[in-house]
């Protein structure tokens, strides 16, 4: 496997002569969210993509063809989202897709992809059902599912804190934030089952405003408070929270709050449970002292003022998985160009490697990918919180088996599973 990385931002290579065979350009058609909410995590995505095509092409390409890439607004809703995908899989001459951040928008996507017979990396979103309620030809998913995300968040909450007996719920009322507690819940009652919820809420998406839930939740004073809510409801809810006092007397769970940490700023205080997504942070353990990762990060921080954030990570492992499938599907066919059946063939098995740990693509096209949880601490060397007791744990240990439907998968498991899965810990 070529880590490419791990070179990528540290030389460039004259652009290679175009064989014959070799088209002018290979064509990517990304899905995102560049309005509304979501664009939170879709802006710093496309961010992210212009920053790693142009290292790509200075590197001389893939197999010696440069990448383009275009991009839709997922924000524009879901009949413009529909047309404008296949207007680029059709006449805009797309080799390779990338979509979605929204569930709903993969869930959508992926049986038109099958119909245009494009491939498709689902490179952001969540849902576990895509490949277990279908099986598809060109639709593969390049990160994992929501059910490894939410078990590491119960793993690692039973892991720094054994002894907690209430439990309770804030989540958006859509389908994220009611499929994400029924994972949560499930995992957590079969390792854990003597734990009571004592509240569930699930106030409505977009909400501006969170005092009768955090009134109620002063009132019943659980040990332990998830909220899977992202965004903008996320940062809205930690913020009033934080001002009521609420996060001085319940553990907060929040496992997509490492895209919110330097928008909260010093709101979220120290000692909550902070989930990534999958195993990315700016400052990630294992990576962060190799020359590619912080030169890449230095880039997009330069780019942007920000920090790179999950579904920066997310992109970076869908162009990794690009370049990695057209490279091995180009030594196997000798060094010539594939055709789209050939690199079809060479997704079997395909490892590649992002800003994280490596991604394997499994028999059934879900990703595996592993899983970072951690506490939120305020040090000052930051104008946000940043992680501490950091536990990167093994993607395949807590994905669901080929062929399982997570929540029954999850429901048979029991405590001694917590003792079953690999984990790596850092201090910092």
């Amino acid at each position: 496997m070529k880590t490419w990385l791990l070179t990528a931002l540290c030389a460039a290579m004259p652009l290679t002569a175009a064989a014959a065979d070799k088209p002018a350009s290979l064509k990517v058609g990304m899905t995102t969210f560049l309005t509304g909410p979501a664009s939170v995590f879709g802006v710093p995505a496309k961010n992210a993509a212009e920053i790693l095509v142009e290292t790509i092409n200075a590197q001389g390409g893939i197999g010696g063809v440069p990448v383009e890439v275009s991009f839709i607004d997922e924000g524009a809703g879901a009949e413009t989202l529909t047309s404008e995908y296949r207007r680029l899989a059709e006449s805009g001459g797309a080799d390779v897709m990338f979509a979605a951040i929204s569930s709903g928008n993969c869930q959508t996507l992926a049986p038109l992809a099958e119909d245009l017979k494009v491939i498709n990396f689902m490179w952001d979103c969540g849902t576990q059902k895509i490949f277990e309620e279908h099986s598809y030809k060109y639709v593969f998913r390049t990160q994992a599912n929501a059910t490894p995300e939410m078990l590491a968040a119960v793993i690692y909450l039973l892991k720094t804190h054994p002894d907690f007996k209430t439990i309770a719920v804030v989540n958006q009322d859509y389908a994220w934030g009611r499929d994400s507690w029924d994972i949560f819940r499930t995992a957590l009652m079969a390792m854990k089952p003597d734990v009571k919820v004592v509240g569930e809420f699930f106030p409505k998406f977009g909400s501006p405003d969170f005092s009768t839930e955090i009134s109620r939740l002063q009132a019943l004073r659980p040990d332990v408070i998830l909220s899977t809510n992202w965004g903008g409801d996320l940062d809205t809810f930690v913020q009033q929270a934080a001002q009521r006092g609420l996060m001085n007397s319940s553990t907060f769970v929040l496992p997509l709050a490492e895209s919110s940490l330097e928008r909260l700023g010093s709101s979220l205080p120290s000692g909550h449970i902070v989930g990534a997504r999958g195993d990315h942070y700016f400052r990630h353990p294992e990576r962060r002292d190799d020359d590619a990762f912080k030169d890449f990060m230095a880039r997009y921080e330069e780019k942007t003022g920000e920090i790179s954030v999950y579904p920066v990570f997310h992109t970076a492992q869908a162009f990794a998985a690009l370049q990695a499938v057209y490279e091995k599907a180009i030594a196997a066919n000798g060094g010539d160009w594939p055709d789209e059946d050939q690199v079809l063939a060479a997704m079997a098995g395909l490892e590649f490697q992002g800003l994280g740990r490596p991604v394997t693509i499994r028999e059934d096209h879900q990703g595996i990918e592993a899983q970072l949880m951690a506490t939120s601490v305020q040090t000052g060397d930051h104008p946000f919180a940043t992680l501490e007791n950091i536990m990167i744990f093994d993607g395949a240990d807590i994905t669901a088996p080929v062929g399982e439907v997570s929540v029954d998968w999850i429901g048979g498991l029991d405590a001694s599973f917590l003792d079953q899965v690999g984990v790596a810990t850092y201090a910092d």
